[in-house]
């Protein structure tokens, strides 16, 4: 715990003042406030910042950011709290100072929407809270706005994906944590999970001693709040929001696995998990609460989080919701062949294949797909070079390899669970991953015909998988649509941990796909990627082990794109 002096964050003087009351909105005044200008009462009790800060949603003049006050002692009532905003990291030039308040009802988290800020500048903020000691501060954190709408330079940013807290040790944001070059950091989802000690990750977690809390899995609005708390008190992932401002978007496990609009896999009401609606709310709220994201429009659902953030004239970045607007029914495998003998099997498979055709399957719902393709339109329109959408799950068509007969009998032999089930699925050469876009081809056409008809290049950008990816996409009539990247994991496993004994798993995956450049099924991590009005250029970086906080960090590998007309070259390594 940090104790300031009197003089604060501040150093006494502000140059402007940005007052925002209880968890509004505030507007800039032209007063000229000084250390005294919060009279309000302490809390009666101690604090402290034990979750860190972060930033996140820049535009070009304005970003949120965000904390959140633990009540060590008290009465736990509400905790009066500043913040101030400086134009270097020395704090010399305070130039924002504001007034907030945590309290019970948004479980103690403040989230500002600082404005009046200026195009493509780096600043620093830092909150100080009053308590019955004095004066607690946080650590000093780093964002950045949006450049100016004439922007033609580079574009940096990493993204990532996959963080389940039993798996391992978060040395993927300890990693991000210490870059300083970054104009933001993109989170694809699965940013929390939601099993108990008992669920996935719990065998490992037992062993490393990261075990989850609550120990239950998280079903009530308390469940996930401290869910997100745990996750938040880790120091490496403090570090990383500290570093940049984050681009948040969640996949299932932010609610529960395999979620989507009017259910998911992992609910159960039978074992009193209560409604899917009561419960998807829940998991909203506390991820509104407790994210640096801001909150849908007025008049959207509050799970409608679906934005775009402009680049200059570098990209736009569509972060897109998938799982609870407008996501159909899931289709499973799993459900459609378990039980049924060899015999049935190929019927099965092709009825099933019928229903993932249907015309009328939506990933995004119709106002995302609207919303999507009218901002595709207006970002080509303004000159923009690149469309990059952060997507959760994969987009490319993939299927198996034929497993069962590139493997050996006794490669087949060592397969056991999920890994011999797709043994023997690849029999039937279809895809696999009916959770992603896979399971909706027709939504994917529609996609792709919207970026056509914008003259959209598009870089998509995937997580979800635990595992790395470089893509080149087509749509049905064979014309080239895009590219796609995918991210390892930052801890959760891939597949290499399953399919063991298969150390050519992932050239199998590309020889058998025409969209697959590059699969490698291991590995941790993040995937930093680089726009100029020219290129775009993937690199894959790992860390060595996750079960241990000792590590050492290497690139992978590397792809580039090229602009060509209103397309794309091909992907060439680099």
């Amino acid at each position: 715990m940090t104790k300031l002096t009197r003089r604060g964050l501040l150093g006494g003087t502000a140059a402007a003042a940005l007052v925002a009351c209880g968890q509004k909105d505030g507007e800039i005044i032209t007063e000229r406030p000084t250390a005294r200008t919060d009279t309000r009462a302490p809390y009666d009790g101690t604090v402290a910042f034990n979750h860190g800060i972060a930033s996140g949603d820049p535009l070009q003049s304005s970003v949120i950011i965000w904390t959140r006050v633990t009540p060590l002692t008290g009465n736990g009532g509400p905790i009066p709290v500043a913040y101030g905003v400086f134009e270097d990291e020395a704090r010399e030039k305070p130039i924002i100072f504001g007034l907030a308040t945590a309290d019970k009802s948004r479980d103690y988290t403040v989230k500002v929407d600082l404005e009046g800020l200026k195009p493509g500048r780096e600043y620093w903020y830092r909150f100080e809270a009053k308590d019955s000691t004095g004066t607690v501060g946080s650590v000093l954190g780093r964002t950045k706005t949006l450049p100016p709408s004439d922007h033609d330079g580079e574009v940096r940013f990493a993204f990532v994906s996959c963080s389940n807290w039993p798996f391992g040790y978060f040395n993927a944001y300890r990693e991000l944590g210490m870059r300083r070059d970054l104009d933001c950091i993109i989170h694809l989802g699965d940013y929390i999970y939601e099993y108990g000690i008992d669920g996935y990750g719990g065998e490992t977690g037992a062993k490393i001693g990261r075990e989850h809390d609550p120990l239950t899995e998280t079903v009530t609005l308390a469940d996930y709040r401290t869910r997100h708390a745990q996750y938040k008190s880790d120091e490496m992932l403090q570090a990383a929001h500290a570093s940049a401002p984050w681009l948040c978007t969640w996949d299932d496990h932010e609610s529960t696995n395999n979620s989507y609009r009017n259910g998911a896999q992992n609910h159960n009401p039978e074992d009193n998990e209560g409604d899917w609606t009561d419960r998807k709310q829940v998991a909203v709220q506390a991820y509104l609460e407790w994210m640096p994201v801001r909150a849908p429009e007025a008049g959207r659902a509050r799970e409608s989080i679906y934005r775009r953030f402009d680049f200059g004239r570098t990209a736009s970045i569509f972060c897109l919701e998938s799982r609870l607007t407008g996501r159909s029914d899931e289709i499973s495998w799993f459900t459609e062949l378990g039980g049924k003998e060899a015999a049935e099997i190929p019927m099965a498979a092709a009825m099933t294949m019928t229903k993932v055709q249907d015309e009328s399957r939506t990933m995004l719902g119709n106002v995302q797909e609207k919303w999507l393709a009218d901002g595709l339109k207006s970002s080509v329109r303004n000159g923009v070079k690149w469309q990059v959408l952060a997507n959760q799950v994969i987009m490319a068509k993939v299927k198996p390899p034929a497993l069962w007969r590139t493997l050996t009998p006794e490669q087949i032999d060592m397969q056991t669970g999920y890994a011999r089930q797709l043994v023997d699925f690849s029999q039937l050469g279809l895809p696999w991953n009916l959770d992603a876009w896979d399971g909706f081809p027709a939504a994917r056409e529609r996609l792709y015909a919207a970026a056509k008809s914008a003259g959209a290049r598009l870089v998509t950008l995937t997580g979800d998988t635990h595992t790395s990816w470089a893509n080149t996409l087509y749509d049905a009539g064979g014309e080239k649509r895009g590219v796609e990247f995918g991210c390892t994991s930052v801890t959760s496993p891939g597949f290499g941990t399953y399919m063991v004994g298969v150390p050519d798993l992932g050239q199998q995956f590309a020889e058998a796909n025409k969209e697959v450049e590059w699969y490698r099924p291991e590995g941790h991590g993040y995937t930093l990627v680089r726009l100029t009005p020219e290129t775009v250029e993937a690199e894959w970086i790992e860390v060595s082990d996750i079960l241990s906080a000792d590590y050492e960090t290497s690139r992978i590998k590397g792809f580039r794109v090229a602009a060509d007309g209103r397309s794309m070259g091909t992907l060439e390594e680099v």
